[in-house]
């Protein structure tokens, strides 16, 4: 009963709301894991949850090491699941309603320097398929700034050669966004000799691959990117999101605008990318962003 209504919820979310994969994917996976909770305690139907047991759930996540903000997008979903079904007129009132979430210490996005940038960049061994391909996304990644469900959802077809962008669709929204000749000339040796090898014959419109063949995971990918930044030896806890966070801060930095950047960034609100324009606040770490391509 509990999962008939969870995917009643999804369908919602898709064909109502017309929500991004990546959001009907998270919805999906954190209600799906609530389920199995309530399933192990004899509740398995919305109208038998209570805000106790709901509240018995979120300590279960902090005692299994949940980061802060895993469990708030986790309760998220949940208000969002029972909100619905109090509207479907399921439930009678939503047992989430007053559930707070745990506090999140708001920590400044790692920003790299361009010299911990360019020493990132040069790690991957492009004399195999495999470095190849990590120095194409790597490169892409950094030149174009997009997050990293993006990168790993790309498709060939996304990618313009001639004029030098991809194309990044979230949802509805559509976003073009051009990359220079260090991210092309990566991309464009990844295409005509690593990619094939790395289908090993297998057939996927996925621009990126893992080392068989199958469409590259963010959690393939995340591991990637620890293991070029142990080698590089930077000390900062670098993550995908830190050359997204780096693309914009040397953007800025190097005098972009900001309305500009937000374009490219794919931000709703303004004061998400004012963010980095407050982080810019040495101008020797911040150099033209321009000046790998034109070297």
């Amino acid at each position: 009963m509990m999962n008939t209504e969870i995917e009643a919820f999804i369908a919602y979310l898709e064909n109502v709301r017309k929500a991004s994969r990546n959001t009907v994917l998270s919805y999906r996976r954190d209600l799906l894991q609530m389920a199995e909770y309530l399933k192990q305690h004899q509740v398995t139907e919305p109208e038998k949850v209570t805000k106790t047991v709901l509240n018995s759930y979120i300590l279960y996540l902090e005692r299994e090491g949940k980061a802060t903000t895993t469990i708030s997008r986790e309760l998220a979903s949940i208000k969002a699941f029972f909100h619905y079904e109090h509207c479907e007129g399921v439930i009678r009132r939503s047992p989430a309603e007053q559930l707070h979430s745990p506090k999140i210490e708001k920590k400044a996005p790692v920003i790299l320097t361009v010299e911990e940038v360019s020493r990132f960049l040069k790690q991957p061994d492009d004399s195999t398929p495999k470095g190849i391909r990590d120095k194409a996304m790597l490169e892409l990644l950094y030149a174009t700034g997009i997050r990293v469900s993006e990168l790993v959802g790309l498709r060939v077809q996304d990618v313009n050669m001639q004029i030098g962008y991809i194309t990044c669709v979230d949802g509805t929204k559509e976003r073009m966004i051009p990359f220079g000749h260090s991210a092309g000339n990566a991309l464009k040796r990844y295409l005509e000799t690593a990619r094939q090898e790395l289908l090993r014959e297998k057939e996927t419109d996925s621009l990126f691959t893992n080392l068989k063949g199958m469409p590259m995971s963010r959690q393939g990918f995340w591991k990637i990117v620890k293991h070029y930044g142990e080698q590089a030896g930077i000390r900062a806890d670098i993550t995908p999101h830190s050359l997204r966070h780096s693309f914009a801060a040397h953007l800025l930095g190097s005098g972009a605008d900001i309305q500009a950047v937000q374009a490219l960034l794919g931000h709703a609100e303004p004061a998400t990318t004012q963010l980095y324009r407050n982080l810019v606040d040495n101008s020797a770490r911040m150099t033209d962003i321009s000046e790998r391509d034109d070297s």
